[in-house]
């Protein structure tokens, strides 16, 4: 295995607008000596240029007002904002594909004023260098163009390919063996993202060296001049990260309410009071009139007190039952079995609606009907918001009408007033298997003649 080597290169000038950099680092590529007192470089050789002088040379350069404005027209989409005591940091995904922070924008290394963007076209612009010193040089080098680039999860940042032209960037390591034998099935090495990194450690910020060289990686130096840093760029649709944080929240709320769906078969997994209480959270932000909070909710987990409460309304639902022509026992078993649910979910919560809490009184019973209307439609929103939190916390819901039959057994059983409305039950765990996808439905059929 050949030895690495990096070397700094010093420029002793400052690069403007227009210079040939090719031209420019012929000279001091040729006059570099190694650590053996060879000269010059040989086929095999990585030449890493920071993406700062390239920005320079091709008139990248703006006026630092124009920032926000830069970062804007840089950007295609922001993938993350974070605010800090330094202000708003934005990360964004830029025309070239990169995520980093401020689309590559930066203030460091330049005139006081100024702000450096990204070369247009990093791969082509490593594509004209290596063409040009491979020439004039008469070897086959390779180039990489770098920027400094944060790491999600990391501290600190590291240099980067952004550009290359001659150069293997990957090593997949698939269907290789390791030293025990195994075969590897996931192992992609990003080789311009080392050799970019490893000299990062002579260039630097600080040192006026923004030119290194690489030997030892000759292996991966190739006669394709095409073989761009493009390929370094995860597809979008491989992306476990592909949807910024404003993205995602969007989405979240576009998709929320139709990711509810009706679960009837659930784990015995323990549901944590936390949920529980989130979901009442969500459920008491509904609308209520006369800006009543006339919400309750009565949580039982299995127990003596639900156990005792289901079967008394069973008992209610039997005897009403009974009294109606035309339902046969078979009948009456299986429409009482449909509130089993009840009985197996790990959560069962009661919601109400208490009138006494906000709702006014008329002397006439139309106005009074009215009124507890409103008050149980209040009650249908807190309901759905509760079942809508539920589903995006990762668990599952069934709503049942059961307790709407027998009002006065839920309240004699729970010790609540008459004026607490029961508006079902509410059966919630995670669920045993995963519902069907919902087909989609045209909500044109759902509209009103006009």
């Amino acid at each position: 295995m050949q030895a690495l080597q990096v070397i700094p290169v010093s420029i002793d000038r400052r690069i403007q607008a227009g210079d040939d950099l090719a031209e420019l680092l012929h000279a001091h590529l040729e006059s570099i000596v190694w650590p053996d007192g060879s000269r010059s470089l040989t086929d095999g050789d990585v030449i890493v240029v920071t993406s700062k002088i390239v920005s320079k040379s091709e008139d990248r350069i703006i006026q630092a007002s124009s920032r926000d404005e830069a970062i804007d027209r840089e950007a295609v989409r922001v993938v993350a904002t974070k605010t800090t005591p330094k202000g708003v940091t934005r990360i964004v995904q830029t025309r070239h594909g990169l995520v980093m922070a401020a689309a590559g924008v930066d203030a460091s290394n330049v005139d006081e004023g100024t702000i450096a963007l990204l070369p247009v076209d990093p791969d082509s612009s490593a594509r004209a260098m290596a063409m040009t010193l491979r020439a004039s040089l008469g070897v086959q080098v390779a180039v990489v163009i770098t920027d400094t680039m944060g790491r999600p999860w990391r501290m600190g940042v590291t240099d980067v390919a952004i550009g290359s032209a001659g150069l293997q960037v990957l090593d997949d390591y698939t269907g290789r063996t390791d030293s025990y034998g195994r075969t590897l099935e996931m192992t992609v090495i990003a080789i311009a993202d080392e050799i970019a990194a490893a000299t990062d450690l002579v260039k630097g910020k600080v040192t006026n060296a923004p030119v290194a060289v690489v030997r030892g990686m000759a292996e991966f130096v190739t006669a394709d001049l095409d073989s761009g840093s493009a390929a370094l760029i995860r597809p979008l649709d491989e992306d476990l990260f592909s949807l910024g944080t404003a993205e995602a929240l969007a989405l979240g709320r576009r998709e929320a309410a139709r990711n509810r769906r009706t679960v009837r078969a659930f784990t015995d997994d323990h549901v944590a009071d936390e949920v529980i209480k989130e979901a009442i959270s969500s459920a008491i932000t509904a609308p209520a009139p006369h800006h009543s909070t006339p919400w309750r909710f009565s949580v039982l987990r299995q127990g003596a007190q639900r156990t005792a409460l289901l079967d008394a309304m069973a008992a209610a639902w039997r005897k009403d039952l009974r009294a109606t022509p035309d339902i046969s026992p078979a009948d009456i078993e299986k429409r009482i079995a449909r509130g089993d649910l009840l009985r197996t979910a790990p959560v069962v919560i009661v919601p109400f609606m208490d009138l006494a809490n906000g709702a006014h009184t008329y002397p006439d019973e139309a106005r009074s009907g009215y009124e507890r209307d409103m008050f149980l439609v209040a009650g249908g929103a807190a309901v759905q918001n509760l079942l809508i939190s539920i589903a995006a916390q990762g668990l599952g819901s069934a709503w049942i009408s059961s307790t709407l039959f027998c009002p006065e057994v839920v309240q004699h059983q729970l010790d609540l007033d008459e004026t607490a409305l029961p508006l079902g039950a509410i059966a919630i765990g995670y669920p045993a298997t995963t519902p069907a996808p919902r087909p989609p439905a045209d909500p044109s059929v759902f509209e009103l003649p006009t």
